[in-house]
């Protein structure tokens, strides 16, 4: 298998144009899809470089869609490349593309890297990852500058709505909140890696988590190695509590 790196360093033709450091980015996260005849969207084809490093990376069996606002993008179609012309930001167009797409193993969004734009394309396209699926958007050093809505801390860009992600994560052990944006998501979140403008997520289906033990000495405990009764009713408690909230 060539490397993205690899791949790019070799590149002749239509312009190509990343990050130096997204490389291995690629590879890490994406490395599972190599020759399993993936499907992917790419928001942002630009000058259909990367069309043909994800062709030569992914292997013939690839199903490639793109999107971009660009009329000129239609030109890179070919077989198994299909090209949807629109804005990312439009819901209604990203639904209307839902509808003529199956479901998607990659979805890259590198696209026009405003707020709305990256906000509104998890919002729409998120429920279309397949589950074993990734999520991955690029650029987000733009959540940090104000040209594109961005501003560090600010409550509505795309790195403060990832934030949020964090904490639906996490809402089996927070309790009911009603107040929590995307809380239905809390069973489909497997992770959330962050790195220097990039922030890929993986989709599985998540069950309720719990704790499991295995051997017999509880060093710390009383004489007899078991945890005391006041111990145990505290976590019987605790089971049942998350029981009854989360089924």
């Amino acid at each position: 298998m060539q490397s993205t790196r690899e791949i790019f360093n070799n590149h002749q033709g239509n312009r190509l144009h990343k990050w130096n450091h997204y490389f291995e980015i690629y590879d890490r996260h994406f490395g599972a899809f190599v020759n399993q005849s993936p499907v992917i969207l790419e928001i942002g084809v630009s000058q259909g470089g990367s069309i043909d490093m994800w062709q030569k990376f992914f292997g013939p069996g690839l199903k490639y869609y793109g999107i971009d606002i660009n009329p000129g993008c239609k030109q890179f179609e070919k077989e198994n490349v299909t090209i949807f012309i629109g804005s990312q930001s439009d819901r209604n167009f990203l639904n209307k593309v839902k509808q003529q797409i199956p479901d998607l193993d990659i979805l890259i969004d590198d696209g026009g890297h405003t707020m709305e734009q990256q906000i509104v394309t998890f919002e729409e396209m998120f429920s279309k990852i397949k589950y074993g699926g990734v999520y991955l958007c690029e650029d987000n050093h733009t959540s940090y500058w104000p040209d594109f809505g961005g501003g560090l801390k600010r409550n509505s860009t795309y790195i403060e709505f990832i934030k949020n992600l964090i904490d639906v994560m996490h809402l089996w052990y927070a309790g009911k909140n009603n107040n929590i944006k995307h809380k239905e998501l809390k069973d489909k979140l497997y992770s959330i890696s962050f790195y220097d403008s990039i922030v890929v997520i993986e989709k599985e289906k998540i069950e309720p988590p719990f704790d499991i033990k295995k051997g017999d000495i509880n060093v710390g405990y009383p004489e007899d190695n078991k945890p005391s009764f006041c111990f145990n009713l505290k976590k019987w408690y605790q089971k049942i509590r998350i029981h009854l909230k989360y089924g």
